[in-house]
């Protein structure tokens, strides 16, 4: 099979395929405000150099969030799109990857950790968490409850696991201060390692239902909103 995958939840974008002998290829590039400008021209040119096209495409793993709220949409849309118009328009499913899982399989990947828990910075002082083991039995991540957004000094880190993500530049001794760290990102590559698991558990789903998982309860947020959550969270450490 050949899969596409790709991930803006956070300030880096990363874009990976892999063609039906297992070949994979990855790239990545500034995220944030440049990934709808350069996320589709870099799809093209990965899917260019693995010597296939769209309408060999079998499935589309995206990063459906948490994660930067423009990031997230970008992915999506594009996910969607491309689903849409794949296989000369008859179209293929999708593969919606929750940033979090992606950022633990990152860790596994590269430092064979099977106790993570995963955190990316959530902007106006606040991370997105979750924690996650893994069973080399099955080959498969269990999740330990559902995400968590809060203030970086409340992040309960259970013994023996490792905080991974991109949260601790942001937040330094604030952030888990006794836990061991890890920079990790949701990478592309990482949701297709974890795709084989995802698709046999029936998570894929049709081009429409290609949507963002969004933790927190507004989109956006007024200046003084920001400024009285901030002092609140200053106030009550």
């Amino acid at each position: 099979m050949n899969f596409l995958a790709l991930d803006t939840s956070t300030d880096t974008l990363s874009v990976a395929v892999q063609k039906g002998d297992g070949a994979v290829l990855e790239r990545s590039a500034p995220g944030g405000a440049h990934s709808s400008a350069t996320l589709i021209p870099l799809i093209r040119a990965l899917i260019q150099e693995a010597q296939f096209s769209f309408d060999e495409l079998d499935l589309i793993a995206f990063g459906r969030g948490p994660g930067s709220f423009t990031g997230l949409r970008t992915a999506c849309s594009v996910a969607q799109g491309l689903a849409f118009g794949a296989r000369k328009g008859q179209g293929v499913p999708v593969l919606p990857v929750d940033s979090l899982l992606a950022v633990a399989e990152t860790a596994r990947a590269h430092q064979g950790l099977t106790q993570v828990h995963a955190v990316l910075d959530a902007r106006m002082d606040e991370v997105y968490a979750g924690a996650y083991t893994w069973n080399d039995q099955t080959g498969r991540w269990s999740s330990l409850g559902d995400f968590s957004l809060l203030a970086p000094q409340h992040l309960v880190v259970e013994a023996g696991f490792t905080v991974a993500g991109n949260a601790q530049a942001a937040y330094g001794e604030r952030l888990a201060p006794e836990a061991p760290h890890l920079h990790a990102l949701p990478t592309a590559s990482a949701m297709l390692r974890l795709a084989p698991a995802l698709l046999a558990q029936g998570l894929s789903v049709p081009a429409s239902e290609a949507l963002p998982l969004y933790v927190r309860d507004k989109v956006a947020q007024t200046t003084a909103e920001r400024e009285e959550a901030k002092r609140l969270a200053q106030a009550n450490p």
